[in-house]
This record gives structure tokens, sequence and C-alpha cells, in this order.
């Protein structure tokens, strides 16, 4: 009798032993199998039956299989071959039905810049915890189709994306996934739920796409201020952006400028007192 639906522990170690796999820390590899887990977290994400979805980093299919069973379309991106030539014979064994709502890129994520057939509405990942926020912010900036979201990454990396202002893990990752959207932690996922079992929990996080601060500056302008004020995180802001704008006494004339105290220090402020100080920079080197 063939085995239907989505992936249990069994399943997912027949075909990790398939495939001769052997996961790997380098590449985050923690395969989830706990078919309940799946679910919760379709659900929180908010799918729809008219979503096309983008999934990084599928592995042996447990989320995707959960994904198809909810949304128009899956495209997932894999970076292992042998796991991206897998998944559609996964799909087509337990989910048959859903075959041709599948779409496989074998390819890094952070290099995918175009996707065959329809544009993503939503991005639902199990993203790998080393490369988990450059991917997120990637998908973001490529896709501005995408409206909502959910992923899933270790807790404390869960708790930076979405810290507000003020916040002792307030920081880079906080004010550039602000700057694409709302964000909140939905949930947590205990380690239990994986193999290999991780040595830490998990964290999910939820975001709604909005507009991002009414500014003249770029994106790349108000994320190269965010990045120098966070390079020396205890820096009063005058200090930490002296190199961008000449001198502190510049920088000071700038964060007053742009309405911010020129004592404060970034992790303080939020992201559209972050695009008033970009602004300045043109200012600055005119």
């Amino acid at each position: 009798m063939s085995e239907t639906g989505l992936l249990d522990p069994r399943s997912v170690r027949r075909i990790a032993a398939e495939l001769d796999l052997r996961p790997t820390k380098q590449r985050g590899q923690n395969f989830v199998h706990d078919a309940n887990t799946v679910r919760r977290i379709v659900d929180l994400a908010g799918v729809q039956a008219d979503d096309v979805v983008l999934e990084i980093g599928p592995g042996l299919g447990s989320l995707t299989l959960g994904l198809l069973e909810r949304a128009a379309h899956v495209h997932v991106v894999e970076i292992e071959s042998s796991l991206a030539r897998r998944l559609p014979r996964t799909v087509a064994e337990r989910l048959p039905a859903a075959s041709e709502r599948l779409t496989v890129v074998e390819a890094d994520a952070l290099d995918v810049t175009d996707l065959p057939g329809p544009e993503p509405t939503a991005v639902v990942a199990n993203l790998p915890y080393n490369v988990s926020v450059p991917v997120l912010l990637h998908v973001l900036a490529r896709w501005d189709s995408i409206r909502t979201g959910l992923v899933m990454v270790q807790l404390e990396v869960a708790d930076r994306l979405v810290a507000p202002p003020g916040s002792k893990v307030y920081g880079v990752p906080s004010v550039k996934l602000a700057w694409y959207a709302d964000a909140a932690r939905v949930g947590t996922v205990p380690p239990k739920v994986f193999w290999p079992v991780p040595n830490v929990d998990s964290g999910l996080v939820r975001m709604v796409r909005r507009d991002p601060p009414a500014t003249t500056a770029t994106r790349q302008q108000v994320f190269t201020v965010v990045d120098a004020a966070f390079t020396q995180r205890r820096k009063m802001l005058r200090g930490a952006l002296a190199g961008l704008f000449g001198s502190s006494a510049a920088a000071s004339e700038a964060l007053e400028a742009a309405g911010v105290d020129p004592q404060a220090r970034g992790e303080v402020i939020d992201v559209a007192a972050f695009a008033r100080i970009a602004e300045q920079l043109d200012r600055a080197r005119a």
C-alpha cells in the first residue's frame, strides 16, 4: 500500500535513507516530521486557496505537502540537488492531484531573481538558521507581489526580527524587516518535531506587507544608514554615522535636520527615522 498525505517520522527517515542523506549544520538542515506542526504553520500563515506560495529550503517536503493541500500553486527553491530531484516524486506519491501545482527551482535562494509561472503572493518557509535573515530580506525585496508570509527561524532570530525600537535585541534585522512589513511572533516550535533534533527552539514570524516609509531616500540609502548605526551598537548616532557624513559635526547637523537627537543610539529609533536621516545623505554630499 502506498503512503499518502503528509510526512511522518518513519517516511522522513525512509526518504533520507534512500537518498543517503546526512543532514549538515552547515546548511541548517533540520526537517519537520510532525504533521500537526505542518498544519499549524499553514494555518498561522493564513494560506488561501488562491495563493501562490514561495517556499525556501523544502528539504524532504513536509511543509511543501501541507502548502499544496491549501494553495493554488507552490514554488520551492532548494539548493541541494538530491532533494530538489526527489521532491516531485514525493508529491506525486503522496498527493498526486497536486503535482501540476508544484514548481521546483534548484538554486541558492540568494541567487534566484525569477520564478517560472505565477508570481508568488506569500512566502512560507522553514528557513535554514544560518542564512534566514538574508534570504528573507532578499525575497521581500525581489517580489513585491508577496503580501503575506510566515517563516520558521531560530527563536533568537525570530525575536530579533520582530523587536520594536528600544528592545535589547532591536537591530539591523528588525529595522530592515520593518521597511517591508509589519511582523509579529505568533508561536514557537519545540525541537522534538525536527529530525535531527536541534538544540534550540524555533519561532514563527508572521508578516503582512505594508508600504515603506514615505521618503525621497532609496532603500539602499536607508539600509546603508541602518548598517552604519549598528556597526558599533553602543555609539551615539553622531559618532556611528560620522563616517557616512564626513565628520561627527556633520552627522549631528544631519540628525538634527532629520528630527533625531544626535546623542541617541540606533537601537531607539524606528525605520521612519532612519529614512529621514538617509534623506540628508544627498544634501551632505551636494
